[in-house]
């Protein structure tokens, strides 16, 4: 599995023609992804043939979230799902950096029927492994997105091994500082099924390039091999 962020209708189509096999929909890619508009989740989910996963974060200064926020979220949510999308993507934290678990069972109470991918909140907690057993006690995650905590994704491979661990049903979607130079032996080591895609399959690297053909049929062919 392959998932690539999409923040254009061009890149949903891209996406799909090159090789992708899910969709992250966001707008705000600079800042590492915000909900996307609901006239764009409802064209992408239109004209997309594969999984549309919609990022479901009202801002970018933290992952801690009023009460008031939550309920836009879950507003944002139940949206998404009348929409058609295949999942949402969202992470709550409390003022600590740990699973804010309140916040989280909130959310999931509209998630009925739809994945459910905790992003990468995840890894500014301070022990992953225990936050992914925590996340894991909620069925109706499917996903968690990571790349270990903090820093460079190759130093984390033994954090991603454990949290793959203990994971039960969720499934590891390793990502965040993923490229050309490091996604062999990132694969090699973690030995996850699915892995997530930004910046390296644009081009120039760049949050404004647009995707890529011959990059995302590579790292597909990589992926899948």
């Amino acid at each position: 599995m392959i998932e690539i962020i999409a923040a254009t209708l061009e890149d949903v189509i891209r996406i799909e023609k090159f090789g992708g096999n899910r969709i992250e929909l966001i707008s705000a890619f600079s800042e590492g992804g915000l909900t996307p508009s609901y006239a764009f989740i409802e064209e992408a989910v239109k004209i997309a043939g594969i999984p549309v996963n919609v990022m479901i974060r009202p801002h970018s200064k933290s992952f801690v979230y009023s009460e008031d926020e939550i309920e836009m979220m879950k507003k944002d949510i139940l949206i998404a799902k009348k929409l058609g999308a295949n999942g949402v993507v969202f992470g709550a934290l409390n003022d600590k950096n740990k699973i804010n678990e309140e916040a989280l069972e909130s959310l999931l109470h509209v998630c009925n029927g739809i994945d459910v991918t905790f992003h990468r909140a995840i890894d500014e907690v301070p022990d992953q492994t225990e936050a992914i057993r925590i996340l894991s006690e909620y069925p109706q995650i499917t996903n968690v997105l990571t790349s270990g905590g903090k820093g460079n994704i190759m130093d984390n491979t033994d954090t991603l091994k454990a949290m793959m661990l203990h994971s039960k049903n969720i499934n590891v979607l390793v990502g965040g500082g993923l490229n050309f130079n490091n996604i062999n032996e990132i694969k090699e080591k973690v030995k996850a099924a699915q892995y997530h895609f930004g910046t390296a399959v644009r081009e120039n690297s760049s949050f404004s390039g647009e995707i890529d053909g011959e990059k995302l049929k590579k790292m597909a062919g990589i992926i899948n091999f």
